[in-house]
């Protein structure tokens, strides 16, 4: 048995595409958030070159289609997929999740990778606010949704997977989830940047979460990508929340000087943690006891969850 790989801050996906090649070969991905110059997309480019089948997300069908072009030039062999979602919205969500339940195939893996720009109070149109309906309220919808093609890639040795991508921002600020505001959203007391921090929160104590419920039926994970410059440190309203927190310069580019940050190509995914349902990842490792209280709290994820439910209007159940 060949020993395992050993990842670090310097580990690119590359790096742990190939390691783990075997393991990718065969299955289908959909990784939400996949425009180009992002980490969605990176992970569906290396991801492509073993899947089955990749099925990229995004709002813009324009953007969907670059970044298909470009995963495809460099692997023609790609099966990629492109499908319209709007995680901002719960119809969106549906509609989106009835074309893919309409595929007989499996789904192995689901990466919720895709976020809202922080910025400034936004309603969605389903009156919620838009970072928590994006980052959270839409995945969670998204899952519960996808679940029968998920529990259908199940087999004897192989347990499906939900990834969020989280942050370690999520023990910055208050970062416990206002669970007053979830539903009816406050102008008056939101902050920008609060908002990003307790919606990371959510990911991290959902993944848990999900785990738990599942009761080895799906396995549900979050991690820490790192400080990464894509488009969505880029976008004009994420701008001044980044410069307020010291992560970008004067200039708007990224500050090496008090942050290290990571390139694109760095992220995670590591077949060995079919033992460790829920766990936090940081630098392509096992990072759990480094989530804030407030992130680990059960009651908290069980609060979330019903409240969550409420929200969507249906319950999630295994």
């Amino acid at each position: 048995m060949s020993p395992a790989p050993i990842f670090s801050f310097a580990t690119t996906a590359e790096e742990v595409g190939t390691a783990f090649a075997a393991e990718i070969k065969g299955k289908n991905v959909l990784i939400t958030g996949t425009s180009l110059n992002g980490i969605g997309f990176e992970a569906a480019r290396v991801i492509a070159k073993y899947a089955n089948l990749v099925v990229i997300t995004g709002y813009n069908d324009e953007r969907l289609k670059l970044s298909e072009v470009a995963i495809k030039k460099e692997v023609p062999t790609a099966n990629i997929h492109r499908l319209i979602l709007d995680l901002s919205s719960l119809p969106g969500v549906r509609k989106a999740a009835v074309t893919i339940n309409s595929q007989p195939l499996p789904l192995h893996v689901l990466i919720h990778n895709a976020a809202a720009p922080i910025g400034p109070f936004k309603l969605t149109v389903d009156n919620l606010e838009n970072q928590f309906a994006t980052d959270h309220v839409g995945p969670f919808l998204l899952t519960k949704l996808l679940l029968p093609r998920l529990l259908a890639a199940a087999t004897p040795t192989y347990t499906p997977r939900v990834v969020f991508v989280a942050s370690a921002a999520h023990a910055f600020g208050k970062g416990i989830v206002d669970f007053a505001v979830l539903a009816q959203p406050d102008a008056e007391k939101y902050e920008t940047s609060d908002a990003y921090f307790q919606a990371k929160s959510a990911n991290i104590l959902t993944a848990a979460e999900i785990s738990r419920r599942s009761k080895g039926a799906l396995n549900a994970y979050s991690l820490h990508p790192g400080l990464i410059y894509t488009n969505m440190a880029q976008k004009e309203e994420s701008i001044d929340a980044l410069k307020a927190t010291g992560m970008l310069g004067a200039d708007g580019l990224p500050n090496h000087e008090k942050w290290d940050w990571k390139t694109i190509p760095q992220a995670a995914f590591d077949p060995s943690l079919n033992d460790k349902p829920g766990a936090y990842l940081d630098n392509c490792a096992v990072a759990s006891d480094g989530v804030a209280v407030h992130t680990s709290d059960p009651a908290s994820a069980e609060k979330l969850w019903s409240i969550t439910e409420k929200i969507i209007g249906e319950t999630f159940t295994f």
